[in-house]
């Protein structure tokens, strides 16, 4: 150690070096920064608040911003040199920087999650339906079907006997039981998309994360009828009915803005359309969707397959989102982990690790085996159920929609489901990562 830099020998060493040093400087800013934003806690109590020292609720919005996409730049750096995806690192910068440690940032900042939120998972929508070309379709469309739906339906019987048994209610284990096979698109893509993944597994992984989704809002909305049915409440045809809008709204939402989309792509310049053309029919088609209230991840991803399918030039908008999108997946990670409710652990006990095991092996016998009745190759049978296990957004939107429906079991499954999410986020990105890793293609 020589001052505060840190001395290495070798290529190596020089290399840690200058990614490390920016890092440990800027770390020992923000620790200075949260002393000072404390100090100024102890100032407010005695009255003397004008004596402070300023925080960063002091500084503007662009100021802020820019310290998130630099912690996003330093994430990026510093996965690359340990291995570990920027997912995980966001999420535990969000989570350090939050009220449940440093507490560094103003607390007003969590407004703009579910706004960031959803531009963020817009993009991400698209990029998945470019999942959806038909003569990926006619390749992969068999394994990607029987996975989602192998694994889906594994998750939910696993989860239902393993809760039941711990718990002894009905309700609460068909309410997990229908949030379980839920997974975490965004954290997937960004993965596959940070590590550079292509091949098989890869393309086979973001088909059946782009349609995960579609089939855990129905499993859920027919497990809630009979949860409400286990209790003396419940109509089947009409929780069916939504649950059917909720997608069949999203796909014609999607597709009725991905035809005027697919005939424009390319008309300002040949083979090059805008970037402001693209990310402005993606941002119209879930905006549409969310005042629908249907689900806007669906619409997208329904928009991108159908430019994907007939637009002349669609390559373009794919890699124009993708680029456009880095800045908003950062601060979208970031809040994430400063959502993060560390509290939510004390409810996990015996409840939280049943379901924790029963997901997980759900995923993996599910998988597995329904790759081997789609005859996928052994790559494919043996690591796809691994990439799967990130769990986010859509699984605690189902568990707030069990709150308002069974308010007293709610109380257990919303701290339950955020509490296992903090784990399957931090932790699933990097068992998503090492499995691509050793089947070849990172």
């Amino acid at each position: 150690m020589q001052g505060n830099r840190l001395m290495f020998d070798g290529g190596f060493g020089r290399t840690f070096s200058i990614l490390v040093d920016p890092l440990a400087r800027t770390a020992w800013h923000l620790l200075h920064l949260a002393r000072r934003y404390r100090v100024r806690g102890r100032f407010a109590e005695t009255g003397l608040e004008e004596l402070a020292p300023m925080n960063l609720s002091d500084f503007p919005l662009l100021f802020l911003l820019g310290i998130f996409l630099l912690i996003g730049w330093s994430a990026h750096a510093v996965g690359k040199c340990l291995k570990i995806p920027r997912v995980t690192l966001l999420l535990l910068a969000g989570l350090i920087c939050g009220p449940f440690a440093l507490d560094i940032f103003p607390r007003n900042i969590s407004q703009w999650f579910p706004d960031i939120a959803h531009m963020a998972l817009a993009m991400v929508g698209f990029l998945l339906g470019s999942s959806f070309v038909k003569k990926e379709i006619k390749e992969r469309g068999r394994t990607i079907l029987y996975v989602s739906l192998g694994k889906t339906i594994a998750a939910a019987l696993l989860v239902f006997p393993g809760v039941l048994a711990v718990s002894g209610n009905p309700a609460l284990a068909l309410l997990l039981a229908g949030i379980a096979p839920a997974s975490a698109p965004a954290a997937t893509v960004d993965v596959i998309h940070e590590a550079r993944a292509r091949g098989p597994l890869t393309k086979t992984v973001l088909g059946v994360v782009a349609i995960d989704d579609a089939w855990g809002v129905v499993l859920f909305s027919l497990l809630l009828v009979l949860a409400e049915a286990s209790v003396g409440k419940g109509h089947l045809a009409e929780e069916t009915m939504k649950g059917l809008w909720d997608i069949g709204g999203a796909l014609l939402v999607g597709g009725t803005i991905g035809l005027p989309m697919s005939w424009l792509t390319g008309r300002i310049k040949k083979g090059e359309p805008s970037l402001l053309e693209a990310s402005g029919f993606v941002f119209l088609c879930g905006g549409l969707a969310i005042f629908l209230k249907v689900s806007y991840l669906i619409a997208c991803m329904a928009l991108g397959a159908v430019v994907a399918n007939f637009a002349k030039h669609h390559s373009r908008p794919f890699r124009d989102i993708g680029n456009a999108s880095e800045p908003f997946m950062v601060i979208f990670f970031l809040l994430a982990g400063y959502e993060f409710d560390l509290s939510a652990f004390r409810v996990l006990g015996p409840l939280g690790g049943i379901y924790i095991i029963a997901r997980i092996t759900g995923f993996l016998v599910g998988g597995y085996a329904a790759a081997n009745i789609a005859r996928a190759p052994d790559t494919i049978k043996k690591h796809i159920g691994w990439c799967l296990f990130p769990q986010a957004g859509v699984a605690l939107g189902l568990a707030l929609m069990a709150m308002e429906r069974f308010p007293e079991r709610g109380m257990i499954v919303l701290p339950l489901i955020v509490g296992t999410t903090i784990v399957f986020e931090i932790i699933g990105p990097v068992v998503t990562k090492w499995h691509l890793h050793k089947a070849g293609e990172i």
